[in-house]
């Protein structure tokens, strides 16, 4: 079963050591620059380790957008040895629940560099629609809650 959990002083350095598989290096920021973004936009950016059991097995940050009713997954990674089990899945459905209970948003974004065909294939599965929209090189999706 996986769990979200705050990155705090117990989680940051195994979140810091996960890895993508050299496939995926352009397509998802390394986890230091995500966790250094969110010191940065600290009134914002909300890191969570990915956790199964006592393993940190990924990394999932949100951009909480909530005067304008929105939130996006500004990241989502499954450390490359922890692939292919399921964990990015559930991490992303036990998100979008999480998301939803709070009740602070109309729906949520999340994006992906284009090429990147595995997550949108997953994005899709979880009900997230392509907008038509672009950010710089990435397609934009949302799921209305």
């Amino acid at each position: 079963m996986i769990r979200l959990e705050k990155v705090n002083a117990d989680n940051y350095q195994a979140v810091l050591e996960l890895e993508l598989a050299d496939s995926q290096r352009g397509f998802v920021a390394p986890n230091v620059r995500s966790l250094a973004q969110a010191w940065v936009f600290y009134d914002r950016a909300r890191p969570y380790a990915i956790c199964a059991g006592d393993k940190v097995v990924g990394f999932i940050m949100f951009d909480d957008k909530a005067r304008e009713r929105k939130v996006e997954v500004w990241r989502l990674m499954i450390g490359k040895e922890f692939q292919g089990k399921g964990y990015g899945r559930e991490a992303l459905s036990r998100a979008i629940d999480f998301l939803r209970a709070e009740q602070k948003f109309d729906f949520i974004q999340i994006n992906y560099v284009e090429g990147n065909f595995a997550a949108k294939r997953l994005y899709e599965k979880l009900g997230f629609a392509a907008t038509g929209e672009m950010e710089g090189n990435e397609i934009v999706m949302k799921l209305y809650l």
